[in-house]
C-alpha cells in the first residue's frame, strides 16, 4: 500500500446565516447556505487523491500494488508538493464544517451524523474498494515475474482500512474534539470555554497563526523521521500517535476558525503572501532532496504545507464566492468518487503498464476513463438513491418528482 496521504471527508458543506460575507451567496429561502469556495476546495482535495494514486505507478520508490515499466522524476516531486498540504487541507475543512454542525445539531446528532457518513462507509465500502487491491496485486505479479511485490503477514496490515484510513482518523479526530469539548463546559463552564474558542480563532486567523498551526505537523513528521514523506497514514484500525497528532492538529484549527466572525476572510487577506512562502519552503526541501537536519526538514514541510493550506482557503474566500452548478455537483460527487476510485485506477493502470507509451499519455488514458466510470456510477447508482442521500446527508430527487412537489 502506497504510504502517502490519501483524502477525505465527509463534511456537510452547507452554512447558516453567520458566515462571513465574502463566502455566501443567496440561496432559497428556508434552505441553508452553501459557502461555494469551501465547496470548490473540499471537491479539489478529494479529486486530487484519485491524481496522486495515478501518480504512484511511476515513481519507483514509493510502495505500490505495482510498477509502471517506466518513471517519473517530475511526478515524484510533485507528488511530495501536493502531499504536504492535501490531507491537511482536508482536516482542516472538516473542522470547521463539523463545529458548525454541531452548532446547528447540538453534540450527541453531530457525532451520530459523522458516525452515519464517516465510519459506516469505512466498514461499508471496505470489501469493494480495498478488498480487491491485494486480487489485484497478485493477479499483475503472476503474469509479471519480475515484479517486485511487499509480502504482508500481518493481519492488521492485512485486513486494515487502506485507502478509507483517513475516515478513521477523521472519526478519531471528532471523537476527541468532542469529548474535550464537553469536559471544559463541565470544568470552566459554557461561557469561558467560547471565549477561549474566540481568541483561537483570532489567533488561528492571525499572520502569526500559520506558525501556530504548524506545531502538530511538525511533531508528527519528527516522530515519523521522514520529512520528504509528510504525515505517513496508519497501516491499521490501531490508532497511531504521529498521524493523529499532525490531523487532531489541523481538525482543531478548522474547528477553532469557525469560532471567530471573519476568520476566514482574514486569512484570505493574505493568501498571495501564503503562497508564496509555501511554495518557497516546499522548494528549499526538494532542492536539498531532504538532506537537511530532521527538525529543519520537518519544520519546512509543515510550513510549506500550513502556509499553501491557508493560501488556497484564502483564494477561495476571495474569488469562488457563486454558485457554479459543475462545481456543486462535482463536490458531491467526490466523495463516491475517492471511495470507489482506487480499485478502478489500479485497474486501468495495470492494463497500460506494459505499453510504450509516453507517461503524460498513460496519466491522461487513466484519469478519463477512471473519472468516466465514478461520475456514471455516482449518476446511475448514487445520487438519486439512498446511497447518496446517505454519504451526502440529502437527498437528490428526479426533476419530474420535484415538479409534483407543491
Amino acid at each position: 500500500m502506497c504510504r502517502h496521504g490519501a483524502v477525505p471527508s465527509v463534511t456537510d458543506m452547507t452554512t447558516p446565516s453567520t458566515e462571513p460575507t465574502p463566502a455566501r451567496t443567496t440561496e432559497p429561502a428556508g434552505r441553508p447556505q452553501r459557502i461555494h469556495g469551501l465547496d470548490a476546495l473540499r471537491c479539489g482535495a478529494l479529486l486530487l487523491g484519485i491524481v496522486l494514486h495515478a501518480f504512484v505507478p511511476f515513481i519507483a520508490a514509493q510502495p505500490w500494488f505495482f510498477h509502471d515499466r517506466y518513471g517519473s522524476v517530475g511526478l515524484a516531486e510533485t507528488n511530495f508538493v501536493i502531499h504536504s498540504f492535501r490531507m491537511m487541507l482536508f482536516m482542516t475543512l472538516a473542522g470547521y464544517f463539523g463545529a458548525l454542525m454541531l452548532d446547528r445539531r447540538g453534540a450527541q446528532r453531530y457525532v451520530r451524523d459523522r458516525a452515519k457518513r464517516v465510519l459506516l462507509p469505512m466498514i461499508a465500502f471496505w470489501p469493494v474498494a480495498v478488498f480487491p487491491l491485494g486480487l489485484l496485486a497478485l493477479m499483475f505479479a503472476s503474469t509479471h515475474p519480475g515484479a517486485s511485490q511487499p509480502e504482508v503477514t500481518d493481519p492488521l496490515v492485512m485486513f486494515g482500512p487502506g485507502q478509507l484510513w483517513f475516515l478513521l482518523v477523521l472519526m478519531e479526530c471528532i471523537v476527541i474534539t468532542v469529548a474535550v469539548r464537553a469536559l471544559l463546559i463541565r470544568f470552566i463552564g459554557r461561557e469561558r470555554t467560547s471565549a477561549f474558542s474566540e481568541r483561537m480563532a483570532t489567533l488561528f486567523s492571525s499572520r502569526a497563526g500559520v506558525l501556530v498551526a504548524s506545531v502538530p505537523y511538525i511533531v508528527a513528521v519528527v516522530i515519523q523521521g521522514k520529512p520528504m514523506s509528510g504525515i505517513i497514514e496508519p497501516a491499521t484500525i490501531i490508532p497511531e500517535a504521529a498521524p493523529l497528532a499532525g490531523y487532531l492538529g489541523a481538525f482543531s484549527v478548522g474547528w477553532a476558525l469557525r469560532r471567530g466572525s471573519g476568520a476566514l476572510a482574514g486569512i484570505g487577506k493574505d493568501w498571495a503572501a501564503y503562497l508564496v512562502v509555501g511554495a518557497i519552503s516546499l522548494s528549499i526541501m526538494l532542492i536539498a532532496q531532504g538532506q537537511v537536519p530532521l527538525p529543519i526538514g520537518a519544520a519546512l514541510v509543515a510550513l510549506g504545507g500550513w502556509c499553501v493550506t491557508y493560501g488556497l482557503v484564502g483564494v477561495c474566500m476571495r474569488f469562488l464566492t457563486r454558485p457554479r452548478p459543475a462545481i456543486r455537483y462535482l463536490a458531491d460527487a467526490s466523495y463516491w468518487m475517492y471511495l470507489m476510485h482506487l480499485p478502478i485506477v489500479v485497474a486501468i493502470g495495470m492494463s497500460l503498464a506494459d505499453l510504450a507509451l509516453p507517461v503524460a499519455v498513460k496519466l491522461l488514458i487513466t484519469l478519463v476513463a477512471s473519472s468516466a466510470t465514478l461520475l456514471l456510477t455516482y449518476q446511475l447508482l448514487v445520487r438519486r438513491t439512498p446511497i447518496g442521500a446517505w454519504l451526502n446527508g440529502r437527498e437528490h430527487r428526479w426533476r419530474n418528482a420535484e415538479r409534483r412537489v407543491p
